[in-house]
């Protein structure tokens, strides 16, 4: 019986997640999921971002953390429409679920914008097991955390359509393989883009905005 009930709550889940990329498809939006764990810099990574995108590709954020808008207010300062989703009123959620990005999309003008980012709950394995109806999956390491976090987080990795290697401004100061960290990324997830750059210093920070830039013009001449 519990299997059974298991079996329809995914269910659940996976049609939820189609029907909000059936809607995103409908506006033309392409919708990135960024994931990481916390501390990896993803909000100054996307900040960055944001600037560079301005008057390029219209963006929209939904942010997801359990409590507090502290990344949501960072990232309004760009003048994008950003929405903020706080998980503690679903009992503290480790990850975003498609019905919360479907209820959270509302408070956004879909035609009018071309990318919408939703910058998950900080967590490098709750937030890889939910599709919430995507186009693409970005997850960001930090070299902070360690080469060994691919092979120890395998899911986050090999679900992933693209990986961040951040804050490389760091590594003369560490203690840091650049090629094991790879080779790890590679080892669960073969031929897996990795931008290795500095979302401080904004070092390499121009072929992560190519790759972003291709998907939403690529999906828009679909």
């Amino acid at each position: 019986m519990e299997i059974k009930v298991l079996r329809k709550v995914l269910d659940a889940y996976d049609t939820m997640a189609a029907d909000n990329r059936e809607v995103f498809a409908k506006n033309d939006v392409f919708v990135l999921n960024l994931m990481s764990s916390p501390g990896s810099g993803k909000t100054t990574l996307l900040e960055k971002t944001l600037a560079h995108l301005d008057g390029d590709i219209r963006t929209a954020v939904i942010v997801g953390d359990i409590c507090s808008t502290h990344d949501a207010d960072r990232l309004a300062r760009s003048g994008v429409p950003v929405v903020q989703i706080n998980t503690d009123q679903f009992g503290g959620d480790c990850h975003l679920a498609a019905h919360v990005i479907r209820e959270a999309a509302t408070n956004i003008d879909l035609e009018r914008i071309d990318l919408l980012v939703v910058e998950n709950v900080g967590n490098l394995v709750c937030p890889a097991e939910f599709d919430i109806g995507e186009d693409r999956r970005a997850v960001v390491l930090s070299v902070t955390e360690g080469e060994d976090k691919p092979i120890k987080y395998p899911l986050m990795f090999r679900v992933c359509d693209v990986a961040l290697l951040n804050k490389v401004d760091l590594l003369p100061y560490l203690d840091y393989d650049l090629e094991l960290v790879v080779s790890n990324i590679h080892s669960v997830h073969a031929d897996m883009p990795v931008f290795e750059l500095s979302a401080k210093t904004e070092e390499g920070l121009e072929p992560w905005l190519t790759w972003l830039k291709g998907q939403v013009w690529n999906k828009k001449r679909k």
